[in-house]
């Protein structure tokens, strides 16, 4: 007998009929010989609403107390969810990342799983139950509880299907797959059929919002296959699957934007061995990610370094920036905000030359000023003006005609 992770996101359980739509496709799979375990996110919009309640009380909530109050809305989905599969004549039972096991380190809002037990998980399964653990959550050592940042029920998806060695892992959405581009943006984005992780990674880095990126992480090195598809339709989705020889052929797979970015410019940072290295570990130490990073040097010998980090970093890494300030004597610290990193991806830029001529070619005769360029193997991003950012994707993904289908 095979076992399936299905995880639900918040629009595919929004309300009562979603929930049952969701709660019936379990039974099916169940039906057809499997074990399964589903993950479910919180109902549509209700994290945001926790969130904008926090806010209401508080300009600066406690992460901690944040954490307690955003766990709440995927407990309210997962026994709604187990209610609507009893209701159906079959026998299910809602668990809490806790319940399951899933410990974390000690970040709250952000935290990383560390380990998963599946004991309990599999005890459940034995006596014949479909189990629905709550996403987006654990517990650390202590018993405290810790949210994995938004969009982390896949996480906890992909991770558990990685543990309970799954055949597969569904990820229901309100699409029907991964596209070349954001729809809503360009109307003329294709569906995918097939995907490296590496792609995909990059992708969901760079602002794709259909996979979480740690999700992909645990899938690439766990060897889980993941299937992106609609809750909506029975339709085939997207598979992100290890590397194949004809995804080498598809130069350019997909082009993201990603806004609400803010960049960090410190200047006059001395020339010496380690000083990038403490730098960063000071702002690792405050728990802010940062990307795109680039160095460049002046004629008296001082370097220049530039980073760019999301909103939700932003005042935490003032703070920080400030600090590194006094400590290092810096001539200057810039931060220029809002910004937005148009960005295109594809394993065939390993084999095709003339990828960046091509972009930047399209972003200049749509004067679209670039401020920063990073690159790697199979990416080039590009810092830009947000107001500049959906023109920026149209044209990159009509340079690269990822509208048609792929010979």
């Amino acid at each position: 007998m095979e076992l399936i992770v299905q995880k639900f996101g918040g629009t595919s359980v929004a309300d009562a009929e979603r929930i049952h739509r969701a709660a019936r496709r379990a039974i099916r799979a169940k039906q057809e010989g499997n074990k399964v375990v589903m993950v479910v996110s919180a109902m549509g919009k209700s994290t945001d609403k926790l969130i904008s309640l926090a806010r209401d009380i508080s300009d600066d909530p406690p992460r901690r107390e944040l954490d307690m109050l955003l766990t709440t809305g995927e407990q309210v989905s997962i026994s709604l969810m187990a209610m609507a599969i009893h209701a159906a004549g079959h026998e299910a039972i809602s668990l809490t990342g806790g319940q399951i096991g899933l410990i974390t380190d000690s970040v709250h809002t952000k935290a990383r799983i560390q380990k998963i037990g599946t004991d309990r998980i599999r005890q459940e399964l034995e006596n014949d139950r479909i189990v629905i653990v709550a996403g987006f959550q654990g517990i650390d050592e202590s018993g405290e509880i810790y949210t994995l940042g938004r969009g982390a029920s896949d996480t906890t998806a992909v991770a558990l299907a990685a543990v309970l060695g799954a055949k597969y892992c569904e990820i229901y959405t309100d699409v029907d797959g991964v596209y070349t581009t954001d729809p809503r943006i360009e109307p003329k984005a294709r569906k995918i059929e097939w995907i490296s992780y590496d792609e995909i990674l990059e992708l969901a880095s760079q602002g794709a919002g259909v996979m979480h990126s740690r999700a992909i992480e645990f899938g690439k090195k766990y060897n889980v296959e993941i299937h992106v598809r609609s809750s909506f339709t029975d339709f085939s989705g997207t598979w992100i699957t290890h590397e194949e020889e004809h995804m080498e052929h598809i130069v350019v797979s997909g082009v993201t934007v990603k806004k609400d970015l803010a960049q960090f410019v410190l200047a006059g940072v001395p020339n010496q061995p380690g000083v990038a290295a403490n730098i960063f570990a000071h702002v690792a130490e405050h728990g802010v990610v940062v990307d795109d990073i680039i160095q460049t040097f002046d004629q008296s010998g001082h370097a220049s370094i530039s980073f760019t980090v999301e909103e939700s970093d932003l005042s935490e890494c003032k703070l920080v920036a400030e600090e590194i300030r006094q400590a290092y004597n810096l001539s200057e610290v810039i931060c220029k905000e809002p910004v937005a990193k148009v960005s295109a991806v594809g394993v065939g830029m390993r084999s095709h030359t003339g990828v960046a001529q091509k972009m930047f070619k399209a972003l200049a005769e749509a004067e679209v000023n670039i401020n920063t360029i990073t690159t790697s193997e199979i990416k080039i991003s590009c810092v830009i003006d947000p107001d500049q950012a959906d023109d920026a994707l149209r044209v990159i993904h009509a340079a690269f005609e990822l509208d048609k289908e792929p010979e």
